[in-house]
């Protein structure tokens, strides 16, 4: 297993954690997230995001339905962002915001939240949850709109332009996606493993890396044009593989991030496995496992996934006297 350690250096071997101005100004996250009881150390580029499962994480705080789900972030990577970049009262948009967990975790936390939704069926439990939420307290705003997020600047108020002070978002993963798992008489089935019932193309999960790039670079794009000046976007990522090939799906969001107009300021990593005595503990799908125990067995010294990237990027501002960006 892997040291938490060995991570806190993820921006490379001979950087130091990010701290102050260059990361964000993080300020210090509490453990104020009821489903996990996390404790996060202000400055550090390693979220310890899953001291507790998925599914503990959502109890009672999340409508039933929101597990069927194909990509579901984990509220407390949600909560963290949140916590660390904005202030009550700030605005939140998710612009692929699935069944709302950014916008969850931000009404709780006494912000207010947007969110943008492609598929209907998700955009309904997105509801769902922020309605829930305000069952159980929350005083923060939250609304949801279905419709493309590439399409952005029509489709949100032009009143919002300029005021947005945080995005929160994940893009989609195809195919590769969780879903869950069933045992049967024929073995184990997986099912809720779609984001639709994949005839849809203008979903932004059955194009190819390319594709994707470009429309997450369209949305990107549509986010920088609402967000205030020093605004922050906060993108989680990883890779996965196609035939046996790593597709470097982080990298692809920074790319995209630049063509947008964003300038990238952080890498950090949020812990996909609980830290137990300093170690990590990997928490890994059932078909991840049997994936790696695979490629082991022939000989590719895979490892199971204990995190995913935590892609930040910032608006630029432009000095009125020198005309010259600024973070």
């Amino acid at each position: 297993m892997a040291t938490v350690a060995e991570y806190a250096h993820h921006s490379g071997p001979d950087e130091p954690i990010p701290t102050g101005a260059a990361s964000g100004q993080h300020r210090t996250y509490e453990g104020r997230h009821r489903a996990d009881g996390e404790r996060h150390i202000d400055g550090l580029s390693v979220w310890a995001t899953a001291q507790q499962t998925g599914p503990v994480q959502r109890r009672g705080r999340y409508v039933a339905e929101s597990v069927k789900h194909p990509a579901r972030m984990l509220p407390a990577i949600a909560a963290h962002a949140v916590h660390a970049y904005t202030q009550p009262g700030d605005l939140v948009l998710d612009p692929m915001c699935g069944i709302g967990t950014t916008l969850v975790e931000t009404v709780h936390a006494g912000r207010d939240a947007i969110g943008v939704e492609y598929e209907s069926r998700w955009s309904d439990i997105a509801d769902a949850n922020i309605s829930h939420a305000h069952t159980q307290g929350a005083t923060g705003r939250g609304s949801v709109l279905r419709g493309d997020a590439t399409r952005l600047r029509s489709l949100l108020p032009a009143a919002l332009t300029g005021r947005v002070a945080l995005v929160v978002t994940s893009p989609p993963y195809g195919p590769t996606v969780h879903g869950l798992v069933r045992p049967g008489i024929d073995g184990v089935a997986k099912f809720d493993n779609a984001y639709n019932d994949g005839t849809d193309k203008g979903n932004l999960a059955y194009r190819d890396l390319t594709g994707l790039t470009d429309g997450f670079a369209q949305i990107l794009a549509g986010c920088a044009d609402l967000l205030r000046p020093g605004g922050i976007v906060v993108v989680t990522a990883r890779p996965w593989r196609k035939n046996g090939q790593l597709v470097d799906l982080p990298s692809a969001v920074i790319a995209a991030g630049v063509r947008a107009g964003l300038v990238p300021t952080e890498r950090c990593v949020a812990l996909l496995a609980a830290v137990r005595d300093g170690q990590l503990v990997a928490r890994p799908s059932f078909f991840q496992l049997q994936a790696v125990r695979k490629a082991r067995a022939a000989g590719s010294p895979l490892h199971l996934i204990t995190h995913e990237d935590v892609l930040i990027f910032t608006k630029v501002l432009i000095s009125a006297s020198s005309n010259e960006p600024k973070c």
